[in-house]
């Protein structure tokens, strides 16, 4: 049932789109981890993506948990963090059937989750692995343009930006983004003290998920 509702909720995303009617999500998860880490982030990218796209998203952001069934009343779901993450096995079964089901979950290392996120995507999904997108996948070519990927917004190990993707049926469900602290660069300038080039190259890439995400559920 809830797999239902939540696929024919995204098949009307495009008349929802005209009357602000749907909501972006913050992931809180179970381990430790500072899942509440950059809380101005995720309200930065709605106001960028409503002005600058011409989008009409709740500014109102939520907190939901991975195993509630509050879940799949959000179409673009957003996680971060730090440190350790635990999903248990309900909670992974929980995530899977959302993203299954049409939805997708965006994470962004903030810089130490890696080690912790890995293992429990593969609870979420034991038959696949995490596939490094190229730079001419369409998430780099939406209404901005990023031919070499993921911008660098920190520095921290001196690794390249990478972004990872898992994949339903051919749809890109999940989306990771390691070693670019993207969701850094969306947060209220002073916080960070990021420069505007680099703060608007993070929300630009931002937009491109949003974009791509709705994009993909208009043909879907």
């Amino acid at each position: 049932m809830r797999y239902f509702l939540l696929l024919l909720g995204f098949l009307t995303l495009s008349a929802h789109a005209q009357k602000g009617s749907y909501q972006f999500a913050v992931l809180k998860y179970k381990g430790g981890g500072d899942w509440y880490s950059d809380p101005t982030a995720v309200p930065n990218l709605v106001k960028f993506c409503n002005e600058e796209l011409g989008m009409h998203v709740n500014e109102d952001v939520a907190v939901v948990e991975v195993g509630s069934p509050d879940l799949f009343n959000y179409p673009f779901v957003h996680m971060t963090g730090h440190g350790n993450v635990v999903f248990s096995a309900s909670e992974a079964e929980n995530l899977r059937t959302y993203l299954e089901g049409g939805g997708f979950l965006h994470i962004d290392d903030n810089y130490g989750m890696d080690p912790f996120i890995r293992p429990q995507l593969e609870r979420v999904f034991p038959d696949q692995k995490l596939v490094e997108l190229p730079f001419n996948h369409p998430i780099y070519n939406q209404r901005f343009h990023f031919p070499d990927g993921l911008p660098k917004i920190h520095e921290h190990d001196g690794k390249p930006p990478q972004g990872f993707g898992l994949f339903h049926d051919g749809r890109l469900v999940l989306y990771y983004t390691y070693e670019t602290d993207l969701s850094d660069g969306w947060e209220d300038t002073e916080v960070h003290g990021n420069t505007e080039e680099t703060r608007r190259k993070a929300l630009k890439m931002g937009a491109n998920i949003v974009q791509y995400v709705f994009n993909e559920a208009s043909l879907n």
